[in-house]
């Protein structure tokens, strides 16, 4: 019998896809998620007004490495305008059919949301955001005090996990994907996390933050906090982003 790992990779090979939902005539899904609640949102600055040191690409990937200790000191909004925009940012859009970001995606279909812990962020009060990435807004989503500890439990005690000034939680909705790719798509949404990660590790070089990725997390648990159901919306990455102590010059 083969193990679960070795069926996923068995049963999404291309003789085993049935036709996808664009292929049957099903409409797409959207390529965003409405606004959660009625919570305050945030306007960021925009991607081309925010000032970013300059930085050799070589240096980046030379420099990049997983950080798991960060200053106390807090990374402002136009930091954290940067890195989403790294991570997600939308640089055209089609209506209502796909959009064009910062990093590639299977057959632009992006089929991420972007939660945003902030706990040490100047001029936004802690709690859950979402980041919506089209209209380059933060929304809230949850203002209760103890969410940073949940998320910290979620992500199995790891001490960096909360004592980080903000972590950034990648949520997939798979229908985006198998849409156009049928159960294929599974494996694309997994791809496509490493890349807008990778996007965070080198834009965080630029800004003096250090980034560490978390894959080790309890998903039953971190779902239930962001409220998803764990099959049309679920947590597939984490990272951690925080001051550094040193900057590469």
């Amino acid at each position: 019998m083969k193990k679960t790992g070795q069926e996923f990779l068995k049963k999404t090979q291309y003789p085993y896809l049935e036709p996808s939902g664009q292929m049957m005539g099903i409409p797409q899904p959207p390529v965003e998620l409405p606004c959660p609640g009625n919570g305050e949102a945030i306007r960021l600055p925009a991607p081309a007004s925010v000032t970013v040191p300059h930085i050799d690409l070589r240096d980046a990937i030379l420099h990049r490495e997983s950080r798991r200790s960060y200053r106390k000191e807090p990374i402002t909004l136009d930091e954290l305008s940067f890195l989403l925009w790294c991570t997600q940012g939308v640089k055209r859009e089609v209506t209502g059919e796909y959009t064009f970001r910062t990093v590639p995606s299977a057959g632009a279909r992006h089929a991420f949301e972007t939660y945003v812990l902030v706990n040490n962020v100047e001029g936004v009060a802690p709690g859950l955001y979402r980041y919506l990435a089209i209209e380059h807004l933060l929304a809230e989503v949850s203002a209760e005090p103890g969410i940073t500890n949940k998320i910290f439990h979620a992500c199995l005690y790891q001490q960096f996990a909360k004592k980080n000034a903000v972590t950034i939680i990648w949520t997939a909705v798979p229908d985006r994907m198998t849409w156009r790719y049928s159960e294929r798509g599974y494996r694309y949404l997994f791809l496509d996390a490493g890349h807008a990660c990778q996007n965070l590790y080198l834009g965080a070089e630029a800004v003096g933050c250090g980034v560490c990725a978390i894959g080790a997390f309890d998903d039953e648990a971190m779902n239930q906090i962001l409220g998803l159901d764990g099959e049309t919306q679920f947590v597939i990455y984490i990272a951690a982003v925080g001051k550094i102590t040193t900057r590469i010059t």
